[in-house]
């Protein structure tokens, strides 16, 4: 039976498909998300290293905050007082808030689980808190996201008796948010969990999808489990989901990832790396990331990419990326957090694009040849399926 609460401010249009692979258009209160789509992550309200108007500048639709750190600091209560996330960050397009159940489960021996909900302590001062599924949905709408999560029990990918016992609240937990939801301006998505396991993916999203959510996730991925087990599960959940809504792959966001993930009908992705990778000092390209503290770098004139159009790579050269990376000067991890962003925000754009013009399977197969996949023709096979 379908318990979500019908709103017309959320539709999602495809305009093409090529084998699983499909170009959409998710419609929400702040603008329109061509998909497939990159979210930036903006855990704190802030895409690190890089401002709003830049992320605007680099192309971005999308970006994700942290339904765990924004409650813990500096709090809903205080965002919403501050008029919501969109205008207490000035990012004016769509947010994306998660329920904050990945962080608390990953407290490990700081929080208790039980079938209401989950007690656990603050990473930042220990202090004791306790999250349920509809403490979770009042936290997000007082954040005021235009995408929010359902509460979740993210498990183990490989236990399966723990993740018989997740499924089971995860199952629940989706209900009683449902229930617990009262902004029609908000469109709530169901996660599908399941670990490793085919036949609790496949159950999951059959219960989802049966609630009628606007769109599914895809939780628990990308946590250990091998890059084969990953595109399998999502093989298993893209055949039972609803084809005509949107499907987000959680926290999986490499250049391969996306591409493998659009193979098997993901539509939205999000992922730390390239601001992460900036910080660490690598650049993102077609061919593999660059260490640029490597002293060959130390006279090389060139760009990080000749072929890339983004800011850094149309200004800078590795010899200075390298001089600021050495000196420890904060521009370093703008200019590389640019450029890592614009190479999985153009990336995108070339998936979508390929397949609105019909030719995503050989863009794709180029692509992950360059890569070294060894894999793709059986991929392609499956993907056409």
């Amino acid at each position: 039976m379908q318990i979500e609460k019908s709103d017309a401010l959320f539709t999602f249009r495809i305009e093409a498909r090529q084998g699983r692979a499909r170009a959409g258009v998710f419609t929400t209160p702040h603008g329109d998300l061509p998909t497939p789509i990159f979210a930036p992550v903006g855990t704190q309200a802030t895409v690190k290293a890089v401002t709003p108007a830049q992320l605007s500048e680099l192309g971005a639709h999308l970006i994700l905050a942290n339904t765990y750190h924004l409650y813990l600091r500096p709090g809903e209560k205080l965002v919403a007082e501050m008029g919501g996330l969109h205008h207490f960050m000035n990012w004016p397009k769509p947010i994306l808030t998660d329920s904050g159940g990945f962080q608390v489960f990953s407290l490990a021996d700081n929080r208790k689980i039980d079938e209401d909900g989950v007690t656990f302590k603050s990473h930042i001062d220990g202090s004791l808190h306790r999250i349920t599924p509809e403490k979770s949905i009042a936290i997000q709408e007082d954040l005021g996201a235009d995408i929010i999560m359902a509460f979740d029990e993210c498990a183990p990918p490989t236990d399966r008796a723990y993740n018989e016992r997740a499924l089971a609240r995860t199952h629940a937990w989706a209900e009683r948010c449902l229930r617990a939801k009262t902004r029609p301006d908000q469109a709530l998505f169901g996660i599908v969990q399941g670990g490793v396991f085919p036949d609790l993916r496949q159950q999951s999203a059959e219960f989802m999808a049966s609630l009628g959510f606007p769109g599914h996730a895809i939780g628990g991925l990308s946590v250990g489990e091998s890059k084969e087990e990953m595109h399998a599960m999502i093989e298993v959940v893209d055949a039972v989901l609803p084809q005509e809504k949107p499907r987000y792959l959680m926290g999986v966001g490499t250049p391969v990832d996306v591409v493998q993930g659009v193979l098997r009908g993901v539509d939205i992705f999000d992922c730390v790396l390239p601001t992460r990778l900036a910080r660490h000092n690598a650049a993102m390209t077609r061919s593999g990331r660059l260490n640029l503290v490597n002293a060959a770098y130390a006279r090389d004139a060139r760009p990080i990419d000749e072929q890339c159009a983004c800011y850094t790579c149309q200004n800078f050269s590795r010899a200075y990326l390298r001089h600021l990376i050495i000196s420890r000067e904060m521009l370093a991890a703008t200019l590389l957090s640019i450029h890592n962003l614009y190479t999985l925000l153009q990336l995108v754009r070339e998936i979508r694009q390929s397949i609105l013009e019909g030719r995503f399977e050989s863009f794709a197969g180029q692509f992950l040849e360059k890569w070294g996949q060894a894999e793709f023709s059986s991929v392609m096979q499956d993907a056409s399926s």
